[in-house]
């Protein structure tokens, strides 16, 4: 069986999934060294799709060895931005490395859709919740009709588990909207590091907030 990461980083095919967002793995280690960590651990799982869940920069201020560790190990990527960079910064990433922007389009890997939205509703970039929303239903389009649907945010659900873990950081309105509606199979959302590694259900989908250090995710 393959296996996928989730996150900034998510891997997949049928199996498992893989994702981190990338600007909650600044500080402690050097960078650069967990990017080329994150890359060996794809080959070494044989993951098929890497999702970086945004904030890939600190403010717009380094675009450097993000996704080419992944890509020149041959790894798929699908990318979406977080509030720290601009949708314009990801769809040059995008076109850079010849990976796909998630945000407001999709992906069909096998009988899976991605879909998804960058951004959040605080921080440096910021969307509306009608903005994340429409962004949201604009991919799911693409994906609708696919065996298990898989939706990627950088901002996580309102009134979620995850709100409890910071009292600045909310959740968005529209992604929970977007939920109750799209209903699909599963959400990686990460933007609250602190509740890395949480899951938890809303209605009939599944909530991992893969933030920090990524998580191996069967789906």
């Amino acid at each position: 069986m393959k296996k996928s990461i989730l996150p900034v980083l998510m891997m997949f095919l049928l199996p498992l999934i893989l994702s981190l967002p990338f600007k909650r793995l600044r500080g402690k280690i050097k960078y650069s060294d967990l990017i080329e960590k994150l890359a060996r651990q794809a080959v070494d799982e044989d993951v098929d799709l890497v999702v970086l869940a945004g904030d890939l920069t600190f403010g717009e201020a380094s675009t450097d060895n993000i996704i080419g560790p992944f890509v020149k190990r041959n790894k798929k990527v699908a990318i979406i931005p977080g509030n720290h960079e601009t949708i314009a910064t990801a769809d040059f990433l995008a076109q850079k490395y010849g990976v796909t922007n998630l945000h407001g389009y999709g992906l069909k890997h096998g009988n899976i859709g991605f879909f998804g939205c960058g951004g959040a509703n605080v921080g440096l970039f910021q969307l509306s919740e009608d903005d994340i929303f429409y962004h949201l239903y604009k991919s799911h389009k693409y994906v609708k009709d696919a065996k298990k649907r898989i939706m990627v945010t950088h901002v996580h659900p309102a009134e979620s588990k995850m709100e409890q873990f910071s009292e600045f950081v909310k959740g968005s309105t529209g992604v929970t909207k977007a939920i109750e509606k799209l209903k699909p199979d599963l959400l990686i959302c990460s933007h609250v590091h602190e509740a890395s590694g949480l899951e938890e259900t809303i209605g009939n989908t599944r909530v991992v907030n893969v933030a920090k250090t990524g998580k191996i995710i069967e789906v």
